[in-house]
This record gives structure tokens, sequence and C-alpha cells, in this order.
């Protein structure tokens, strides 16, 4: 029996992290067995959903690299455009359900109650046979035992969520349904429903919440609840990826930066772990310095230049040799992407605010002098290289009797706004020496 797996997002609201967490696992799940991975748009619920939520889940996967095998449009398994067809709809099966509600009405399995269509649910106990949880027997409580019946088709005509999920699981032969552990409770309904179609349920795999650092359930209120929190935030999905792997799941070795491969072909569903999980942006963040430290050039320059652009730089107004020096001195001190900005947005624009702070502790009377006559050693210097930058800085602090720092800091702060950021000296050198002076003229003439 080849493996077909599935995520059935509903689109009533923004892709939380515990949704693209399931996605992941029924992905991992269907590329370790050489199954099919289903993307389905549940969204029944007319007067909540919106196409804004449906744009966040797709851009979401494929941000994060999971894309999807099947679709209406090719209709089977693709190959290299599969992440072009697209996913199923619930809204554009409606005729499905109205069969399968009319078959149960005929068999007498469901009945009108009130202008709703209810099932007839069974009395008896229901076992769940689940891969994570295990077995878990479901027994009526005193309120459902007097009526346990349930509402399949409202009022207004429109399918419930229990009737659409077990009949799009049926007709897209889903062998495995792996979702949150919130939905163990609907899942005695959903195996009743089976049943009365006549065929076996699929396999279950409930998988833990995800839970805030305090132990709390995550709300999509909640800091880092939301995917677009990760792709707007100068997150890479490398890191996000392998984050997301280490939420209930462990390869068991104690290692938490794992090669996506790696993960594909260790991964199974008995490995994934009971408890809940709770968040650590910390680790998360950790992860993603290892994965901007280790990028290659081509990645870095390809995340620097977007981070860039999003914050409204354009590089393409400079040499591509400048843009990659400039980003060469970023590369290994940053975590985040959209730091870059701030970090080095002084290589691509010449008219720029200092750090207030450093004006205050930098740009002070006695530094006017020093910083005039570290200009004019500049101005002298050729080439305008690192090495020859930093032996004419100290050797004007030299002459003045003050230390390196006194003039480290004042030249920062002129030639990039801030007090922290790439090596002075290299900085100075992509920047090259018509900048740098008129950047030190710049501030000298701030001092007064």
């Amino acid at each position: 029996m080849k493996v077909r797996v599935r995520f059935a997002p509903s689109p009533t609201g923004f892709l939380h992290i515990g949704g693209a967490r399931t996605a992941l696992f029924n992905w991992l799940y269907a590329r370790h067995t050489g199954g099919t991975f289903v993307l389905r748009i549940e969204d029944t619920d007319v007067a909540r959903n919106t196409q804004a939520a449906v744009n966040v889940i797709l851009d979401g996967l494929r941000w994060l690299g999971l894309e999807w095998d099947e679709g209406p449009i090719t209709g089977d398994a693709t190959g290299p455009d599969k992440g072009d067809c697209g996913p199923y709809f619930q809204s554009h099966r409606k005729a499905n359900y109205r069969a399968r509600v009319e078959a149960l009405l005929s068999r007498g399995l469901a009945y009108e109650h009130e202008g709703a269509v209810k099932f007839k649910m069974t009395r008896e106990p229901v076992v769940i046979h689940d891969a994570v949880v295990g077995d878990v027997r479901r027994e009526l409580t005193d309120r459902e035992a007097a009526d346990p019946d349930f509402v399949i088709v409202r009022s207004d005509g429109e399918p419930v969520f229990h009737l659409v999920n077990v009949v799009d699981d049926l007709e897209m032969n889903i062998t495995h349904v792996i979702r949150g552990e919130d939905h163990l409770s609907n899942t005695a309904k959903h195996i009743a429903l089976f049943r009365a179609f006549g065929v076996p349920s699929p396999q279950y795999a409930h998988i833990p919440l995800i839970l805030n650092p305090d132990g709390t359930k995550m709300s999509k209120r909640d800091q880092g609840a939301l995917m677009t929190a990760y792709m707007d935030g100068g997150f890479v999905p490398e890191a996000v990826v392998n984050y997301l792997c280490l939420l209930s799941w462990s390869p068991k070795d104690n290692r938490e930066k794992l090669p996506l491969a790696e993960v594909v072909e260790r991964f199974d569903l008995p490995q994934i772990l009971r408890a809940n999980a709770r968040f650590d942006r910390d680790k998360l963040l950790w992860l993603q310095g290892e994965y901007a430290r280790e990028f290659g050039d081509d990645r870095f320059y390809e995340l620097s230049i977007h981070a860039l652009g999003r914050a409204g730089f354009d590089t393409n107004l400079f040499p591509v040799d400048y843009v990659k020096a400039a980003l060469d001195t970023c590369k290994g001190k940053i975590k985040l992407f959209n730091e870059l900005p701030g970090y080095a947005g002084f290589y691509f624009k010449d008219e720029f605010d200092y750090t207030p702070d450093g004006v205050k502790k930098d740009f002070i009377p006695e530094n006017k002098p020093r910083l005039q006559k570290l200009r004019d050693a500049f101005a002298g210097l050729s080439p305008f290289i690192a090495v020859d930058l930093e032996i004419a800085l100290k050797r004007v602090a030299g002459e003045l009797g003050v230390k390196a720092g006194v003039l480290v800091h004042p030249a920062r702060l002129a030639c990039t706004g801030n007090t922290a950021g790439p090596s002075l000296y290299h900085l100075l050198e992509v920047l090259g020496k018509d900048r740098v002076l008129l950047r030190l003229d710049r501030a000298l003439a701030r001092m007064g």
C-alpha cells in the first residue's frame, strides 16, 4: 500500500507554526516512505475564509520547501512541476458531499432534523488505534449517551467539518492522517463515518501540541505563533524547518542541526515524542545563526539582497563587486537577515542619521581635531586598503598620545552612523577613499 498523506488547513486565519509543523511531518513521512503529499484547503466556512489566508498558506509552504505532489490541475502526482499543481479546495467538491449525504440518508444512517442533517452515531465506545498516542477508548459521555448523533449538514445546506474531512480522506485514498492532538476528540466521529461508508479508516497519528515557554497553549496572538513572523522576520527556511523537526521528534542522538535529507531518511511515526513541545526561540535563533554563518557566498548574497530590497535599498544602483565586498564584511556577523539593513545599510546610502548615544559620546569637541588629523592621514593613502588604514590610524593615535579606540569610535560613527558594525578597516576599504573623506567631512561639519 502506497502511503498517501495530506495537509488540510482551514483558511480562516494565517498559517500557524503548529500547522506548519503538521505540514512538515506529513511531508517528511511522505518523502520517507516514497508516498504522496496532498494539499487540501478546507474552505467550507465561507463566512470566515479569506483569500489572504489562502495565499499565506501557499506561500508559507513554498517558503519552507514543502511542495505538494497532487492537485486538481493535473489530478495525479507530477514531475518537476509538482509545485505548480493547485491544491484541492473543498468549496469545489460540494457535489461529492451531497452524494455522500444522500447515500447515508437512503440507508437510514443519517436523518433530517430541524432543517439540518444529523448522522446516527454509534452507541458503542470507539477504540482509536493511534500511531503516536496509542490505543484510545472513546467512551460516550452522559450527555452524548442520550443523543450522540451529530450534525453533518447545517440548516443552511453547508456540510460541516466532520463530513467533508472524512469524505475527502476517503475519496483521496488517504492512508495516514497526521494531525494535531487537538483533533483527537473528533476522531471517534470520523471513524464512525468511515464505517458507515463501508471502508476502513486511515491510520491516525495525533502529534502533541506546541506550547509557549511557560507551558501555556500557543495561540495565534503569541510571539512566534504565525509563519509570517519568520517569512518577514529575516529567518531562513532551512533553520525554521530544522527547528520544526525538533518539536516533538528526535533523532535520539542529541544532535540538533540536521540536514533535511537525513531527517527524511530517519523520520518515522513511532519516533514522534508523546510529550507536548515547548517553543524555544533561543534554540531557533541559534540554528538561524548556524545556517546563516555556513551559507555559501551565492546563497548569502541572495538572501542579503532580498533583505535589503525589502528595506528599500536598491543594490542594483551599485557595482556588483562593491555589493559583494560590502556583504562579505557582514557574513558571520548577523543572525537574522532583517538585521542587515540596520547593520550594513550605510554602504548603500550617503545620507544617514547618527546614533544619538554615539553623538553624545564620540562627537565631542576634543575629538574634532583628532578626527581632522585622521582624515588628513587617510587622504594621503594610496592604495586605500584595510592593512594601510589600520597602520595609519594607529600612527595618528600614537602621535596624539591616545589609544586607537579614541579614533576608531568617532571614525566609525562618521562613516556608518552607528557605534557598532563590520570591521572598521575593512568597511573603510569597501567604501573607498572618496566616500570615506566625504563622510568624515560631513561629520566634522556636524561637530561644529
